[in-house]
């Protein structure tokens, strides 16, 4: 069977490829209808039929992907305000002797704790993040090298370490925090998955983060729903409908999903089945 990956959060989806018809850019250009449903979107014209689109995210994460990347870019542009204020305080500490009471540990400080346990999942962003551990770490240790002069009575060397490193290492720093936030910004590109019941007609689509890649696999690849209580899954009723099992890479796990039980009864519990060849999801209800 082949199968094509999705990554919706920071989860792996996949999808047969027999019930997908077409990807394409999602634009936010959806009809709004009521609807009782959080997932969702709205309708999209696609070969001349109105489709309903649901976004993955919120099905499988309880979050949207993009919410998710907002609380990321509102994140880092507070912790960014905190070292515009934690320069600021020193300087009024230099020229005023006003005490100076802001974390001089870079692992103490709102940004330092979050840094230090944030495991980026997107490759271009963790590189961005990895610069940041020098100038944050630098900018720190200026508040120890003014203290001490300052304590010395040498206001003067105290004022020109401060310039100097306003000028180098916190322009540095404060030029990653936007180009994290670009990235962040830039990377968001999700896509619609129409998915199709017979081969031709557009059935519903599903809003994911990115294509990944495609696999072929034998049954004895595909692994049964028990197996998600290993990998940490927490399966809600809807969720599960949509489940039919997991595919395992070297050190990850695919979930594979049925596009066409988004419509089904989930007040119904009842054993949804493992993938098989015969027959095929789509004849799913």
């Amino acid at each position: 069977m082949d199968f094509i990956n999705f990554k919706v959060g920071q989860k792996t989806v996949a999808l047969k490829i027999l019930d997908i018809l077409l990807t394409e850019q999602y634009e936010e250009n959806l009809t709004q209808l009521p609807n009782d449903r959080e997932s969702f979107l709205g309708i999209k014209d696609f070969m001349g039929k109105p489709v309903p689109i649901f976004d993955l995210g919120l099905i499988l994460n309880r979050v949207a992907t993009k919410d998710t990347n907002n609380d990321l870019i509102a994140l880092l542009s507070a912790r960014e305000q905190d070292h515009v204020d934690w320069l600021r305080d020193l300087q009024l500490t230099i020229h005023e002797g006003v005490p100076f009471t802001k974390a001089r540990d870079p692992h103490k400080c709102a940004f330092g704790r979050w840094y230090d346990t944030y495991k980026p999942e997107n490759e271009e962003f963790a590189e961005i993040l990895a610069k940041f551990d020098d100038p944050h770490r630098k900018l720190h240790e200026l508040a120890d090298e003014v203290l001490d002069m300052l304590k010395a009575g040498k206001q003067q060397d105290a004022k020109d370490a401060y310039r100097r490193e306003e000028r180098s290492t916190y322009a540095r720093l404060i030029r990653l925090f936007e180009s994290a936030r670009e990235q962040l910004t830039l990377d968001y590109k999700p896509i619609i998955v129409f998915t199709t019941k017979d081969g031709t007609t557009p059935s519903i689509g599903l809003l994911v983060d990115k294509v990944e890649d495609n696999v072929s696999v034998v049954e004895t690849d595909i692994q049964p729903l028990e197996e998600l209580v290993k990998v940490g899954f927490d399966v809600d009723a809807q969720t599960k409908k949509l489940m039919r099992g997991l595919i395992k890479h070297k050190q990850s796990h695919s979930l594979i999903l049925d596009p066409t039980a988004i419509f089904l009864d989930t007040s119904v519990d009842e054993e949804t089945p493992a993938v098989q060849d015969e027959p095929p999801l789509d004849q799913a209800g």
